[in-house]
């Protein structure tokens, strides 16, 4: 009989670059693109520039694959662990259930691709394959935003670590590994799949700085699973099917609607309409509010100096330490904090990478309007919830000059909702990537980049693709001989 890993490995082996809907195929280069600048943006901070020195560490001499931004090379392994951290060091990587994905999946996806010369559209493939096949656990599993007899049911365990399964099959199809040798890939990954900490790091503050789950971990293992199945390891093809002593067991879900995981796969597509981009680097619970507040500030004209207050209804579910932290120790400590970020926010800094300069996040004004801040659940949150999963309902009132001002948003900035606004257009994106570049790449290398992923599928090799992720001024004897490769290949 055939388990759900095995269907899984036959989607993984057996979908073409001509399978992929069009929808499918744009949402994938976006997502390439918007995770590589977040990458750049990331390489000065601490969860940045730790991922890289681990990744040196595990790379030896080996010159396998490209470290974003740093302009060298390491291991496949190494090049994975660095650029999964570097992609989620700022908070500002796309959304998807079971919550961040792409920092799990596409670094693996990218460190064997470019290893292996493989074309723009076989990158394509592997990654949209690994973000269907996460996305589609992910709905299987608990929620975050849970919700049982009309209030919130915030899960005793929760996480992304169910995203091995998608950077697995990522990494062993791009590997070139058969349908067999898959199938015990996606076995094993089941078997070394981290623990989720999710819940831990949100009862606890100030949050770890390797937050909710140790990205380069999940890549890592990925590779190891993909390795160890080619090397003859047996993997265990009932692992997502047993739900008394497997997968769902081990990770500690009470939820596990199996038939999400496979019904019409290959068929039907559900990620690319559920992803959600950040306009922020900041946690995604807050963007409606910051969208709100904003509005209100710009049209009003109104000064930080001149604020006596602000009171917001947020998310019904952010009543944990890691919200209500105001101990900023770390730029880090400022992407969850929930006064912290209307203070910021309230400075109206154009949204990106500026937002996390320690001359801003510790500045004495915000610091002082952090005081000013004050917070409760939003009355509504359940019932327009339910109404529609991107709903993020956020009210915000605003007493400055002897008056209140008000402000409310349904839906926050780069989520498919009922209002069109909130969809972020391809020049949205492009301009978020160039911000998080800038500070590492010419505006030329920008431009080109940008041509590079939104025309991915013309790309012949994915070496040449990586090559232009490293600053003008980086040089490695070791990059010309990759160069020579590529072009003849």
């Amino acid at each position: 009989m055939s388990t759900i890993i095995d269907r899984l490995a036959a989607f993984a082996t057996e979908t073409r670059f001509d399978d992929l809907p069009a929808d499918v195929l744009a949402e994938t280069k976006r997502v390439l693109l918007d995770s590589v600048g977040c990458a750049l943006a990331g390489i000065d901070e601490l969860k940045g520039r730790i991922g890289i020195e681990y990744g040196r560490l595990l790379g030896g001499n080996d010159p396998s694959a490209t470290i974003i931004g740093a302009g060298e090379r390491t291991s496949i392994f190494g090049a994975a662990f660095a650029n999964s951290e570097l992609i989620n060091a700022l908070d500002y990587d796309v959304i998807l259930p079971p919550g961040h994905v792409s920092p799990y999946v596409l670094p693996p996806a990218l460190a064997v691709g470019e290893s292996k010369g493989v074309s723009g559209r076989d990158l394509i493939v592997a990654c949209a394959i690994a973000h269907e096949i996460s996305f589609r656990i992910g709905k299987a599993m608990d929620y975050l935003r849970d919700i049982k007899d009309g209030k919130i049911d915030v899960p005793p365990v929760y996480g992304f670590a169910s995203t091995i399964f998608g950077a697995t099959a990522a990494a062993a199809r791009l590997r070139g590994l058969p349908r067999e040798v898959l199938a015990n890939a996606l076995g094993i990954a089941g078997n070394i799949s981290t623990v989720n900490p999710h819940v831990a790091w949100m009862q606890h503050a100030p949050t770890t700085t390797i937050k909710y789950l140790l990205g380069g971990h999940v890549a890592q293992s990925a590779l190891t699973a993909s390795f160890m199945a080619e090397l003859g390891h047996r993997g265990d093809s009932q692992m997502l099917d047993d739900r008394e002593y497997g997968y769902p067991r081990l990770i500690g879900t009470k939820r596990w609607e199996s038939e999400r995981i496979t019904d019409a796969i290959g068929k039907e597509w559900g990620f690319a309409s559920a992803l959600s981009y950040k306009p922020y680097p900041h946690c995604r619970n807050q963007h409606a509010l910051f969208g709100a507040m904003t509005k209100v500030l710009e049209e009003n004209d109104i000064k930080v100096e001149e604020i006596d207050g602000i009171h917001a209804w947020v998310e019904a579910f952010m009543d944990r330490p890691c919200w209500l932290n105001q101990v900023i120790e770390y730029p880090h400590d400022a992407q969850f904090s929930i006064a912290h970020g209307i203070a910021l926010a309230a400075h109206r800094v154009p949204p990106g990478k500026g937002w996390t300069d320690p001359a801003l996040v510790f500045s004495p004004s915000v610091m002082a309007l952090m005081k000013k801040v004050t917070h409760q659940a939003h009355p509504d949150y359940v019932r327009l919830r339910a109404l529609h999963p991107a709903s993020q309902p956020a009210h915000v009132e605003i007493k400055a000059r002897g008056r209140t001002f008000i402000g409310e948003r349904s839906f926050p900035k780069g989520s498919r909702s009922p209002d069109p606004s909130t969809y972020m257009t391809d020049d949205e994106i492009v301009a978020k990537f160039a911000g998080n570049a800038s500070h590492v790449l010419t505006r030329g290398a920008i431009d080109e980049i940008v041509d590079t992923f939104m025309n991915l599928e013309r790309s012949g090799n994915v070496q040449a693709v990586m090559r232009k992720l490293w600053p003008e001024s980086a040089d490695n004897p070791q990059d010309r001989e990759h160069e020579r490769v590529a072009e003849t290949d």
